[in-house]
């Protein structure tokens, strides 16, 4: 009987895959010019078992084989079934350069997987697809996983290709075979180039990925990380965040090698349980993120091409080093229904500036937001305190209330305004009277699950008073994402409504103060 695991499948009969891995032991094996083995930090691949076939499933039905005549009695006879296969939840990648290359750990999903159905009761299975074979429905392929030890590139057909299916609500697990930092540092530049306006960047301890599931802001290493001078305790999964959905991951360490059970303490790793239980968090997040791609409202980006520009609002975004973009078209949406409440003349198309530009004094109010933590420099800092000591307002939000940012910000702008307070701003304050009156808020279900299962609080903003008015207005909970009437489903924020609203309300403030 022919085997239908999915390498086989793929035209790789297990036999061929064996001798290929029995090859691919051999001392200073090059896989091709260029491919990293000669350099710093990389890691020879050590190649699994071949996977074994599957096994023959025999169903519990009985059916009767006909015999002439009495007085001769049917007898029974048990026969293979195929059982409806379960849905497809991870799709291996191959590579032009055989199994060596991008299956080292022929058994790593298919032992994920199996460890899914035992312990956290969900039942799904994997394929094997060349990049080009693999249908841009998300529904059809949800994650894709390529994992290696060698330099590699994609083409720029297969970017396009990628790119597209991550916009439409797939993702992207690429995974640093036992550390081997060639595989890492191409993973790095081709997302750089399939997605230049949003580069990968190191996830934070609070993001929703180490939570989705299990708690996992701190995991077990194995000692070859330590060796490799990695002392840190929490994961380290770099990743490109669009719209606030994290569409592709990449690990610094080897997660294969714990979802294989290998016990080898020495490679550079996760333990077996950190990594089972790191997949199963990448699982459970790209489900709930996908499905809410499916669902969110598209906002139309608006484009000011009547309104002039000396409007009485104008709003500067600010970049700073880190992700200093997470929505792109929130702002544009807040200041459209802005304009349509008040009938104040705004400019729709936004500027985005470094604190450093000299244009910084001609916007009356700056916005800014972020997820991760970051630094202001030292001159973006002083420039900073001047334009608010001239009697600029700065507007921030820490978007998804991620608590990276919220310290981040909380810390920089104490270095901005030394001495002066970031405080609660009383609920009965002006500013939450125009144009709405906000006495209560609606907040986004994981914000009420924090909150004690709270559907409505009062409105919770910070403010830094400079002679009498607010040079600094921060909300700690997620506004952005609101503006679009599409929060993510791990965002600590208020609803849509209500993120409409107080953001109306601090334009409002802004323009009359």
């Amino acid at each position: 009987m022919t085997s239908t695991h999915p390498l086989a499948r793929h035209g790789l009969p297990l036999a061929t895959l064996a001798l290929f891995f029995a090859a691919a032991t051999a001392p200073a094996f090059v896989l091709f010019q260029g491919d990293g083995s000669d350099e710093p930090g990389f890691v020879a691949p050590t190649v699994g078992k071949p996977p074994p076939p599957p096994p023959a499933h025999m169903a519990s039905a009985e059916t009767y084989i006909p015999y002439p005549g009495p007085p001769v009695v049917p007898q029974a006879r048990s026969e293979k079934k195929k059982p409806p296969s379960p849905p497809v939840m991870f799709t291996k990648l191959t590579s032009p350069y055989g199994p060596v290359d991008w299956c080292t750990r022929p058994n790593d999903l298919n032992n994920l997987l199996k460890n899914m159905k035992e312990n956290v009761n969900v039942n799904f299975t994997c394929e094997v697809k060349a990049l080009g074979e693999v249908d841009l429905d998300p529904d059809r392929n949800p994650i894709l996983y390529r994992s290696g030890h060698f330099h590699f590139t994609f083409t720029p057909q297969e970017r396009e290709r990628l790119r597209a299916y991550l916009l439409a609500g797939g993702m992207l697990i690429l995974n640093t075979g036992m550390g081997s930092k060639p595989f890492y540092d191409s993973a790095l530049s081709e997302l750089q180039a399939i997605f230049p306006e949003s580069p990968p960047r190191r996830l934070g301890p609070d993001h929703s990925v180490f939570h989705s599931f299990y708690d996992l802001d701190r995991v077990e290493y194995r000692s070859g990380v330590r060796k490799a001078g990695y002392g840190g305790s929490d994961p380290w999964f770099d990743g490109v965040t669009i719209n606030c959905r994290t569409v592709a991951i990449l690990s610094r360490w080897g997660m294969e090698i714990g979802w294989d059970a290998v016990e080898d303490d020495t490679l550079m790793g996760y333990s077996v349980e950190s990594a089972r239980q790191l997949g199963v968090n990448l699982m459970s997040y790209a489900i709930a993120e996908r499905a809410w791609a499916k669902g969110a409202a598209h906002a139309i980006r608006l484009v000011d091409s009547t309104t002039p520009a000396t409007g009485k609002m104008r709003l500067a975004q600010v970049i700073y080093t880190g992700e200093w973009k997470t929505r792109h078209a929130g702002l544009s949406v807040l200041l459209n229904q802005f304009n349509q409440k008040t009938e104040i003349p705004v400019k729709f198309a936004h500027e985005e500036m470094r604190l450093t530009d000299p244009r910084l004094f001609d916007s009356p109010l700056l916005y800014m937001t972020g997820h991760e933590n970051f630094v202001l420099k030292d001159d973006e800092a002083a420039a900073l305190r001047e334009y608010l000591k001239r009697g600029g307002c700065l507007f921030a939000e820490a978007c998804c209330g991620r608590k990276a940012f919220d310290a981040a910000f909380q810390r920089e702008i104490a270095r901005v305004l030394p001495g002066v307070p970031l405080a609660p701003i009383s609920a009965r304050n002006g500013l939450f009277t125009l144009p709405n009156p906000l006495a209560s808020v609606g907040v986004t279900p994981a914000l009420a699950a924090q909150l004690g299962n709270k559907n409505a609080i009062e409105p919770r903003l910070m403010g830094m008073d400079l002679s009498g008015h607010f040079a600094v207005l921060y909300s700690p909970f997620g506004l952005a994402g609101g503006w679009e009437l599409s929060q993510s489903p791990y965002a600590f924020g208020y609803d849509d409504g209500s993120a409409m609203k107080i953001g109306e309300n601090i334009l409002m403030y802004a323009i009359t103060q």
